[in-house]
């Protein structure tokens, strides 16, 4: 069997400073069935990232970043910022219990569909329903079991939202980042692990808190009280 070529996007790179103002960026994604490769050029220079962290106040190049992408999100999504969300997991109507559990962790929200359909409602509202999403997509590829499929799903996660190509793309950092890039030479079912993990981190401790002082939510448990009482 011939070896999988993978060239990924350079970690070092992401918010490296080329000479000129100028970096180029190939990634050549090879599987069943051929292969593609892209290539872009940026003719703005980005602030080396100087760190990791989780202080929404912090000016590091991490949150400046992420503040930037929000940003374009928000153009970008202006004009469709209420309409249904597609593709929502199948569940059943919660139960006004069930919704005031959710406040009580984070891991009690993610592990109810109707739950995560609402957490997902209100990270769109925020530009940062890719979040959620490639949560999603990393659970799916867990239960995958065809080797060809697991290629072809791992491929369509990496395209979706690790490429910096991608306008789906998330915020990890450059250790996970190299991590992938060698795991996607041979991908396996936990080839986004660390990924997923940290995404799931960034929800929980930026996402979350505000998620529960919301309107979205408290309108679901106030509503549902009311509902309740009146029967």
């Amino acid at each position: 069997m011939t070896d999988v070529l993978y060239t990924g996007p350079v970690p070092g790179e992401r918010g490296g400073e080329v000479m000129g103002g100028g970096r180029t960026e190939t990634s050549a994604l090879s599987g069943t069935g051929g292969g593609r490769a892209i290539t872009t050029t940026h003719n703005s220079q980005r602030p080396n990232a100087c760190c990791f962290c989780w202080c929404c106040c912090c000016s590091c190049s991490w949150n400046e970043e992420e503040r930037r992408k929000r940003r374009r999100r928000k153009r970008i999504s202006q004009d469709t910022k209420m309409e249904t969300i597609p593709n929502c997991e199948a569940c059943t109507k919660p139960s006004v219990e069930e919704m005031r559990l959710w406040s009580q962790s984070f891991d009690k929200l993610m592990k109810n569909p109707a739950g995560r359909n609402v957490f997902r409602e209100f990270l769109r509202t925020e530009y940062s329903e890719e979040n959620m999403l490639f949560w999603l997509a990393c659970e799916d590829l867990k239960q995958e079991m065809n080797k060809n499929s697991i290629e072809e799903k791992a491929r369509s996660i990496y395209e979706d939202y690790i490429s910096i190509l991608s306008p789906k793309e998330v915020s990890l950092d450059a250790r996970v980042r190299e991590v992938i890039n060698k795991k996607m030479q041979d991908p396996t079912p936990h080839t986004f692990e660390d990924a997923q993990l940290q995404i799931y981190t960034l929800m929980h401790r930026d996402s979350y808190p505000r998620f529960l002082s919301s309107s979205i939510y408290r309108s679901l448990v106030h509503g549902g009280s009311r509902t309740s009482s009146e029967s």
